[in-house]
């Protein structure tokens, strides 16, 4: 049947099964709109700003495990996806942004809103499509989206030139479950991306050796990174930590992939990891890392990382193995599949010596209580007391974000949604939208600092109209914090730029501007109320927002200063 090119379009994403899509029309993608229209079976969220659509989409697909959609039209409203672009690549979420063009034969003429998108996003995706030609436009987005979701997830750009939304030609539907069946796409992609497609099979020598480094280890530790989390391995890395006896540290991207209530666990590792975790670091025999990147925040000091202990890499990407940390032995793999393989043929090991004296250190940083002050500790104990054990919690970027990881206990992935490699401020209410759209069920929390609120706070107008109940609660300690604790510890207290004392609106107030309730907390005793008064809007379907007052001196403890070794603990 002869379809125009936004029609093609939209039976793509049909066939894709996409049942949601982020995003804010203009100019360029207004036949995709118009077509739009007509697929009542596709949920569209207009959000407030490009930027805020691109963080939503990225949370839909962290919170589902399903490809998020996004759409935003030429020039201003494709650069405004940037930022989430890049956020979603650096911790490898699956999130297909889709832009259209000014026709072809203004490509090149400085057009209105003309702009090479698929140029400038090439860096942060897995793959850009500048779609020319109509005839070529289901194939695309069919690659796009099997690449999209394959081997290391990511995200990928098509750009579609207005000329191609109008035009016609045949169109022959292609069910999603006869894609593989077919072998249709294998055809279609291009010989540069075959390896990122391929799901890249685990060498079972490689399996075995580590089986054998394991049976010498007498105090074998174990890192849970953001691939266990995109895998959806939860359950074997479970079976893998019991069966080898081991303590395990979590990194910000791995939270989900082991619960944060299992007894082996030790909490986050690296600049702000606990005690226990990084002293575990510090002395064990076998380092075990499963789809961590060991970025500068984990392993601040290479060369001493883990410097008594074999390190074994095991990750999906080729690329990241001996990139940051020089490794003993790596596997390349899907999680899931290695740590079956390993699961296969490992027999029952016990470290009990070992794991006494890597539990005898601290797991949790305590925070001195008040009763007449607030603290974050408290307003988390007080979240975590009041609200759902199962609540998806999304962060911004700072203070809170350290805050909320070392006293929430995340137990499946897509809990947590935070921006761990690029730490995007103004992540939060976003991915907290797209969590919540492809997550009915759940409460959704937000929670932010008063200098990450400031940037897309203009969200709770889509949180508003689309009856999206996400609770957001707002340390205020009236400064950008983390760069202020910077400043305090390094910068000998010389505090440039970094207050916001009478610069932030109230933000109470600023939520019944949207129609939505609030309030402010200024000590414990208000703090039960305010949550409880929060979950009753949330359960009517309403937003609600928690504005805490906290001191601005509190910081996060540890802290391990950047290019130090693990154990040099500035703060402890």
């Amino acid at each position: 049947m002869k379809l125009t090119g936004a029609r093609i379009l939209m039976e793509c994403l049909r066939e894709q099964k996409v049942d949601t899509i982020f995003g804010y029309p203009g100019g360029t993608i207004l036949n995709v709109y118009d077509a739009l229209y007509d697929y009542k079976e596709i949920t569209h969220i207009l959000t407030s700003h490009e930027q805020g659509a691109a963080h939503a989409a990225d949370g839909y697909a962290r919170s589902t495990g399903k490809v998020g959609v996004c759409f935003a039209t030429s020039g201003p409203g494709a650069t405004n996806l940037t930022t989430g672009i890049a956020t979603a690549y650096m911790d490898s979420s699956s999130v297909v942004f889709i832009s259209c063009n000014v026709p072809q034969n203004l490509i090149g003429r400085d057009a209105f809103q003309e702009v090479d998108i698929t140029g400038i996003t090439m860096p942060i995706t897995k793959s850009t499509y500048l779609v020319r030609d109509v005839t070529k436009l289901a194939d695309t987005v069919r690659e796009a989206f099997a690449l999209a979701r394959s081997g290391r997830p990511g995200p990928v750009v098509i750009d579609i030139t207005r000329d191609v939304t109008s035009a016609e030609c045949d169109y022959e539907p292609l069910p999603l479950e006869q894609h593989a069946a077919t072998g249709h796409l294998a055809s279609l992609i291009r010989r540069a991306y075959t390896s990122s497609l391929k799901m890249p099979e685990a060498d079972l020598d490689d399996v075995e050796k580590l089986v054998e480094m394991i049976a010498e280890s007498k105090k074998p530790m174990l890192i849970c990174g953001g691939g266990v989390v995109r895998s959806r391995a939860h359950e074997e890395f479970r079976q893998f930590v019991r069966r080898i006896d081991a303590p395990v540290a979590i990194t910000v991207m791995g939270g989900g992939g082991v619960s944060g209530r299992d007894v082996m666990t030790t909490g986050m590792i690296g600049m702000h990891g606990s005690v226990a975790s990084n002293m575990a670091c510090d002395n064990c025999d076998l380092l075990i890392a499963v789809g961590c990147r060991f970025s500068d925040r984990v392993a601040l000091k290479p060369e001493t990382f883990a410097h008594q202990a074999k390190i074994v890499h095991v990750d999906i990407d080729r690329a990241e193995i001996n990139k940051n940390v020089q490794t003993d032995h790596h596997i390349i793999g899907d999680a899931k599949q290695v740590l079956n393989l390993l699961l296969e043929r490992l027999p029952q090991y016990e470290h009990k010596e070992w794991k006494d004296f890597v539990l005898s250190f601290p797991r949790e940083t305590e925070y001195g209580e008040s009763e007449s002050v607030l603290t974050p500790k408290q307003v988390l104990s007080t979240i975590a007391r009041k609200c759902p054990q199962d609540s998806i919690v999304a962060t911004d970027v700072g203070q809170h974000q350290m805050w909320a990881i070392q006293h929430l206990h995340f137990d499946y992935p897509g809990q947590l949604l935070t921006s761990g490699g690029f730490g995007t401020m103004g992540f939060g209410l976003g991915a907290a939208i797209g969590a919540k759209q492809g997550n009915s069920d759940k409460t959704v929390i937000h929670i932010t600092g008063d200098g990450c609120f400031r940037m897309n706070g203009n969200e709770l107008a889509t949180v508003a109209y689309y009856g999206l109940p996400v609770i957001t609660v707002i340390f205020n300690n009236r400064n950008l914090g983390m760069v202020r604790q910077w400043q305090s510890l390094i910068y000998d207290h010389r505090y440039s730029q970094t207050s916001l004392e009478n610069r932030s609106p109230d933000f109470v107030k600023f939520a019944d501007a949207f129609g939505l309730k609030g309030r402010r907390v200024t000590q414990p005793s208000e703090l039960e109320e305010a949550i409880t008064e929060a979950l009753a809007e949330s359960a009517q379907g309403r937003g609600y927002v928690i504005d805490c007052a906290i001191n601005a001196d509190e910081m996060v403890h540890p802290m391990v200063n950047g290019g130090h070794h693990i154990t040099e603990f500035l703060l402890s």
